[in-house]
This record gives structure tokens, C-alpha cells and sequence, in this order.
């Protein structure tokens, strides 16, 4: 089989599971990127060398706990109160929950722009484990949250984040091998150009404005509104996606290989494909958050 056809089939079995388990149901969309978190961790500690076992228990721990208390709140605290005591009522406040949650993945995101930008190749033990929780276990979490948009599960939501994402790297990719001259970060990604860059961005540009016109918001209460959302987190993924992917580069390159895994043939490993969407999850919720305050 020769590379482009593998390429292409393993490509439509990653969307056609994603897309059926994100319309399926909350718990089915919920599932699927806790084992894509499992995988990440298991690549992730490849890369930098850490003890799998443990971490993958920490994050599968992590994510079910705090998967449980955010999108089953009354049937998680109903059940502690009953296990424990049941004169107890436990409560969580979840906005808080998150709101700490952010303020870490953010710390740990500019500590990664940092690694980027630094020559140093060694990254030391402790910095490891912040970069397991920070830039893999938190953004999973908030590609979950992100989906239940203001109020309840909303499978558009993320159907059209990563169809942004999906139209950045595809028109990056299109520009910069047509027109591309002037490198983006050569050190780290040779191929990238400022031209496919731009292209990118002007492309995932009009998918959020046609996302927003003819998918989100489609009969009589379309507005403007919703254009100028659809067009900054477009804005956004463009960025901050092609700086996640930049980071997972660049502990590809200290750790001296090609790709992360080799579970999607063709594609690499999950960090590889989803890079872009764990670096721009929080941001993306931090600006939903913004919105909601000021709205």
C-alpha cells in the first residue's frame, strides 16, 4: 500500500471517529478523548522519558474525576454524599474548579512558548511533569468543557473548532508549498512558511465566517454577531494552533525523532494530529469565558 493511500484512510478513520463519537452522545465524545488522552501521555512520556505507568494512571484518574464532578455535578455529589454520610451534602463549584484549572494551563503555556524559543535541549525531570499535566491533561479537559459552550452539550461547538483547524493546516500547508519563500521558524519546522501561514489564516478566516452563517446559526437568528465570534476563534486557532504545533516540534526535535507514534499510519501518533486543537482548547475556552462576562 503506497503512503498517500494509507495517508488517506487512516485520515477518514480518525474523522469518521470523531465525528460519530462527538454527534453520538456527550458520554461517547467524552470517552473517545479520554483514551486519546491515554495515548497522547504514552507518546508524550516517549518523548521526554518518564515513567508511563504512573502517568498514565494520574491522568486517567485526573480526567475521570474532574470529567465526573464538571458534567455529572448532581449525580457525583449526590453519590458522594450517600458513600460517605448521608446528613453530608458535598458541593463543587465547577467555574472555580475550571477557572484555577485555566490559570495553570496557562502558566505551563507560556513556560512551553518559552521552551520553544530557548536553545537549550535538555528539559529537566520536574519540568516534565508540569508539561504532562499543563500541555496534555488540562487541554483535553478543555476540549470537553469548551463543547458544552455557555450552557449544555453542544456538538457544533467542537465539530466547528476542528473544522478550522482542519482548514488552517490544510491551506497552510497548499499556500506555503505554492508560494512559500520566507521561512516561518526554520530551526524547529523547515517547511513552514510566513506565506502558508498567512494563507492559513485567511482561509480558517472565511470557514468560520461560512461555520457561523451556514452551520452554527443558520435561519432567521444569524447576526453579525456570531460572524465576528466565529472569525476571532478562527483568528485564534490560526495562532495559537501553528504554536502548538511548533511545540510539539520542538520536543520532537530535542527527543531526536520524526513523529510522536505511529498509531495512525501515515500520521504519525495523537499529539501529531492534535497538537494544534490541545494548545488552542484553552485559549478558546478563556475567550468563551470573556464573552460570557461581558455579554
Amino acid at each position: 500500500m503506497n503512503e498517500t493511500l494509507k495517508r488517506t484512510i487512516s485520515g477518514a478513520v480518525y474523522i469518521a471517529l470523531l465525528l460519530t463519537s462527538i454527534l453520538f452522545s456527550t458520554e461517547s465524545f467524552i470517552i473517545l478523548f479520554g483514551i486519546f488522552l491515554i495515548i497522547a501521555t504514552y507518546e508524550f512520556c516517549n518523548l521526554v522519558g518518564i515513567n508511563k505507568i504512573f502517568s498514565i494512571l494520574f491522568v486517567s484518574l485526573f480526567y475521570s474525576a474532574v470529567a465526573l464532578i464538571s458534567f455529572y455535578k448532581t449525580e457525583t455529589e449526590n453519590y458522594i454524599s450517600k458513600t460517605f454520610k448521608e446528613n453530608i451534602i458535598i458541593t463543587v463549584d465547577t467555574e472555580k474548579l475550571f477557572s484555577a484549572l485555566l490559570i495553570i494551563t496557562l502558566i505551563v503555556s507560556v513556560k512551553c512558548i518559552v521552551f520553544l524559543f530557548d536553545d537549550t535541549q535538555i528539559i529537566s525531570k520536574t519540568s516534565k511533569y508540569v508539561y504532562l499535566l499543563g500541555y496534555v491533561t488540562l487541554p483535553f479537559l478543555f476540549i470537553t468543557k469548551i463543547s458544552f459552550g455557555i450552557k449544555d452539550y453542544n456538538p457544533k461547538i467542537i465539530i466547528g473548532l476542528f473544522v478550522l483547524i482542519w482548514t488552517n493546516d490544510t491551506f497552510a500547508y497548499l499556500v506555503g508549498k505554492s508560494m512559500g519563500k520566507h521561512k516561518l521558524f526554520e530551526r524547529i519546522s523547515p517547511k513552514k512558511t510566513i506565506e502558508g501561514f498567512l494563507g492559513g489564516v485567511v482561509f480558517a478566516a472565511f470557514a468560520g465566517f461560512l461555520i457561523s452563517k451556514l452551520y452554527i446559526q443558520p435561519k432567521a437568528d444569524f447576526s453579525t454577531k456570531s460572524i465576528l465570534i466565529w472569525m476571532i476563534i478562527a483568528l485564534i486557532v490560526s495562532i495559537f494552533g501553528t504554536i502548538g504545533d511548533l511545540i510539539e516540534s520542538k520536543f520532537k526535535r530535542v527527543a531526536g525523532v520524526k513523529d510522536s507514534g505511529s498509531i495512525m499510519p501515515g500520521h504519525g501518533g495523537v499529539l501529531d494530529r492534535l497538537d494544534s486543537v490541545i494548545f488552542v482548547a484553552p485559549i478558546i475556552f478563556l475567550f468563551y469565558q470573556i464573552l460570557y462576562y461581558v455579554s
